[in-house]
């Protein structure tokens, strides 16, 4: 956990960033590609966190200004005590305590299902696939959401768009299932928390996985 706050000596427009992955040379280029953005209007402050459980204690910190936009990777070390499983509960934990922070996801999942309930459960402001990610792509997404805009990387855009032509209808046991999917939770422990057997959760999941297909 880092938190970086030197104090302002300009008349810059200040920007407090939060960055969560477990990989220091991604968060190193995310850094390089901040402080590079508009410099003569903005000055970022920026905190890092390597896990579930050194983001949370940033974010719940009362020595941490509140953050203004926070880049989170959805798959890292949970902190279980907590029930923090991945960046989507972090988000969550954001939205909660910071609810004007600007929430932007990162991930490597490519499955329709998951984008989908990430989009559905979260709404983010920015949600990228970190293999379309370049340096100048990521200066653009920083961009949009400074102006307040949402920004999905390409492969983002072109899932949805074939989603439009090919609807996936799901009923409640299947949002359910896919609310608990995003939340870390193993699939023979769902029966705890849907009223259904295991084996039916499993062929509603199979059936789900085909329809995306």
């Amino acid at each position: 956990m880092i938190f970086d706050n030197p104090k302002s000596t300009s008349n810059l427009i200040r920007r407090n960033v939060l960055i969560v992955d477990d990989h220091p040379f991604i968060i190193e280029g995310y850094k390089n590609a901040i402080t590079r953005y508009n410099p003569k209007e903005y000055e970022f402050a920026i905190s890092q966190a390597h896990d579930c459980r050194s983001a949370y204690d940033l974010i719940e910190s009362p020595n941490v200004p509140l953050f203004d936009i926070a880049f989170l990777d959805i798959s890292m070390p949970a902190y279980e005590e907590k029930e923090i499983f991945s960046g989507e509960d972090l988000a969550k934990l954001l939205m909660k305590k910071i609810p004007g922070c600007r929430i932007v996801l990162l991930t490597m999942y490519t499955e329709l299902l998951k984008i989908k309930t990430i989009i559905r459960t979260i709404q983010p402001n920015g949600l990228i696939i970190k293999n379309d990610l370049t340096f100048d792509e990521l200066l653009f997404a920083l961009d949009q959401i400074m102006k307040n805009e949402k920004y999905y990387s390409q492969s983002v855009i072109k899932m949805l768009n074939q989603t439009t032509h090919n609807a996936i209808e799901i009923d409640e046991f299947d949002k359910q299932i896919l609310v608990h999917l995003s939340n870390g939770t193993e699939s023979d422990a769902m029966p705890k928390y849907i009223p259904i057997s295991f084996s039916a959760i499993e062929k509603r999941k199979k059936s789900m996985k085909d329809s995306s297909k």
